[in-house]
């Protein structure tokens, strides 16, 4: 979060009556080797933080998360050994900020917890429910589902009931001197956004020579390590087919890269494990939604079907949508609105 998100998301809570407490997760001294935190928890960014409550007369305490955030980069590599695509800001909201963090909160007698993140939490029907910031282009509910219900009811999201424009104003009005930056969106604990050296780093092993070939199993050329692709990458490929070509499946097994074309991309369905269910009662069958599968995607229309694992638990889903959509990637999300509120989501297993 930037220096100026930190002063208005303190002046928005101080305005609405709340007594306010600062928390900084420190998760590492700078420049430790790969993985060293930047961006939202770099040196500088603690130093922004105590600037802020000095600046306001609040609480201020740092909080060790070292090891939560070894946990979370050990998740990271384990994904790109299984040829998946991770998403370590759902695993960072779901086990350290609105985990570990919650966990300190109220151990510390603290009643609430509240962030910078760009979606609302409505009383809607007798339920709290998370729903879509107001500013579409900002909004981050996708990377909340896994929060669970509980925590609706502990934490407070502010700066999701306002458009850019409207904070912009309302940083002049409420004389927080707060400037317009834009933030960085790269993984804090990867340096200068190249994740591949991170893995290649923590798992030499998977640095291997393998094949590249096309939906029908004609070898095109080679790869230096499958965890180097993503599902529906189309540049850096160093291959040429005289027509766009993409990656439409990774294999971990046989250290595949297969391409294909655009319409090869595009399935119909998606099975989804890890489920996490935002309303009360879960549901127990098929429902139309909006599905989005991943951070930046608009959603899709879709059927999910909630269906039990070996535990009887709902935790799985299949999704069949109502057109085939473009690159359905293992590893990543797939959340579920009805309109603008979270019903909630799963781990893509695979497409197909």
């Amino acid at each position: 979060m930037s220096r100026d998100k930190k002063v208005l998301l303190a002046g928005l809570l101080m305005r609405a009556g709340y007594e306010v407490t600062g928390v900084f997760m420190c998760l590492g001294r700078a420049g430790k080797g790969k993985g060293a935190p930047k961006g939202c928890c770099s040196t500088e960014d603690a130093r922004d933080a105590k600037e802020v409550a000095a600046r306001l007369g609040i609480r201020y305490y740092v909080l060790n998360f070292q090891r939560e955030l070894e946990e979370i980069i050990e998740y990271f590599v384990c994904e790109y050994r299984r040829a998946r695509t991770p998403n370590p800001c759902i695993m960072c909201n779901t086990n350290m900020k609105f985990g570990k963090l919650w966990e300190y909160a109220r151990a510390s007698g603290i009643d609430f917890i509240a962030t910078g993140h760009h979606a609302r939490v409505q009383e809607i029907d007798g339920q709290r429910r998370l729903c879509r910031g107001v500013d579409g282009l900002k909004d981050q509910s996708y990377s909340l589902f896994g929060i669970g219900r509980e925590m609706l009811e502990k934490m407070v999201l502010p700066v999701g009931d306002y458009t850019k424009g409207q904070i912009r104003e309302l940083a002049v009005r409420m004389k927080l001197g707060v400037q317009d930056k834009d933030e960085s969106q790269e993984i804090c604990f990867v340096k200068d956004d190249d994740y591949a050296e991170l893995v290649a780093e923590r798992a030499p092993e998977i640095c291997r020579v393998g094949k590249v070939v096309d939906t029908q199993g004609k070898e095109l050329g080679e790869h230096e390590g499958v965890f180097r692709y993503t599902i529906g990458q189309r540049r850096g490929l160093r291959i040429a087919l005289g027509e766009p070509a993409y990656v439409v499946r990774l294999d971990a097994t046989s250290n595949t890269v297969v391409l294909g074309s655009r319409e090869e991309l595009r399935q119909k369905r998606l099975e989804a494990t890890g489920g996490r269910w935002l309303i009360k009662p879960e549901p127990q069958e098929s429902f139309e939604a909006m599905v989005q599968i991943r951070y930046n995607h608009g959603g899709a229309a879709g059927i999910v079907t909630p269906r039990a694992d070996e535990e009887g638990k709902i935790s799985r889903a299949v999704v069949e949508f109502a057109a085939p959509v473009s690159a359905i990637t293992p590893g990543q999300a797939a959340v579920f609105y009805e309109d603008d509120m979270v019903v909630g989501g799963g781990w893509i297993e695979k497409g197909y």
